[in-house]
């Protein structure tokens, strides 16, 4: 009897909507939550696997970290290394891989939506799994969703969709609204990383932390170091508007200065593109870790549209139908 691709069990009911993590900037880091998300979310029977975000948002990172081991199609800069090997698949072939990376993106510069669809039927029908990069490109044409959907922005969303949603576009759209206060905070997170060294010579270890829209940076001890005076060190780097680019795999340059980073690509292109920047004023003691936190914040609230992820009005209701008040 072939496996049911898209239940894990008619007799489980599923109550997840989404779940909501900050999306940690560092690859270990992305790593270890990957791995969390995986033991948590992920079932044996879940083969059609959906993952959304924009260029440079860790997609990649994160698939490395939900699945250990398998191989991607295409690196970080999205260049094809080796052929897509699901489309040489053969039920019948005993050594066949369990499971397929697809870039969808990449794949539609070659191929017909259509090939590539009934490449990832085919394999799915077989009781493999597909690891689908973009999969909102290709939604549409299979007429079903993912099992799961991990969407990456300033959040790493986890969705179990249902005939209701949530849909794949829904969580594409808030995840490209989110990402660049993911960028901002980084790239300012560097930057007072950079200052630290630089101009107080701290060398005691940090750790770092996540806050809407912004960063933590924790120290084991209180620094004798002025907030206000670092917090204008780093509006005067933001206002020169330095260009940010990648010097090597776990290097960046902000202008002049290069600074250690594993996260290379989750950047914004120059500092001036840095928002609103702050520092609170006084570090933050958390009495339970027994740490001390410099907290900065990017941006400022805005609404990027979580409520709408399986609201069904739009899509089941009849235009123009009167509703009761």
């Amino acid at each position: 009897m072939k496996p049911t691709p898209f239940n894990f069990n008619s007799d489980h009911f599923e109550t997840l909507i989404y779940s909501a993590y900050y999306a940690p900037r560092g690859r270990q880091r992305l790593y270890m939550l990957a791995g969390e998300l995986s033991n948590r979310y992920i079932y044996p029977n879940d083969l059609l696997i959906g993952i959304i975000g924009a260029e440079g948002s860790g997609k990649s990172t994160l698939i490395k970290g939900l699945f250990p081991g398998l191989e991607l199609t295409n690196d970080d800069e999205g260049v094809n290394l080796r052929p897509t090997p699901i489309y040489e698949f053969q039920a019948d072939n005993y050594f066949a891989g369990h499971t397929f990376h697809l870039d969808a993106r990449y794949e539609l510069a070659f191929k017909q939506k259509w090939e590539i669809v009934e490449a990832v039927k085919k394999v799915v029908a077989s009781g493999r799994r597909v690891v689908v990069e973009h999969f909102d490109l290709l939604y549409a044409a299979p007429g079903t969703n993912a099992s799961i959907l991990f969407g990456i922005g300033e959040e790493v969303l986890v969705a179990r969709p249902d005939v209701f949603g949530p849909e794949p576009d829904k969580i594409k759209s808030v995840v490209n609204k989110t990402i660049r206060f993911r960028k901002m905070a980084h790239t300012a997170e560097d930057l007072i990383n950079y200052i630290l060294v630089s101009d107080y010579d701290y060398q005691q270890q940090v750790y770092h932390s996540d806050v809407k829209h912004g960063f933590i940076i924790k120290f084991v001890e209180k620094p004798e170091i002025n907030i206000e005076e670092l917090e204008a060190k780093a509006k005067q780097v933001i206002a020169k508007d330095c260009p940010v680019t990648i010097v090597q795999e776990n290097k960046i340059a902000i202008g002049d200065y290069q600074i250690y980073c594993s996260g290379t690509r989750t950047h914004v292109k120059s500092t001036g593109e840095i928002e609103n920047f702050s520092l609170l004023k006084n570090f933050v003691y958390d009495p339970l870790k027994k740490v001390y936190m410099l907290v900065g914040v990017v941006g400022r609230p805005e609404t990027a549209g979580y409520e709408d992820l399986s609201y069904i009005r739009k899509k089941y209701e009849p235009e123009g139908q009167k509703r009761d008040e």
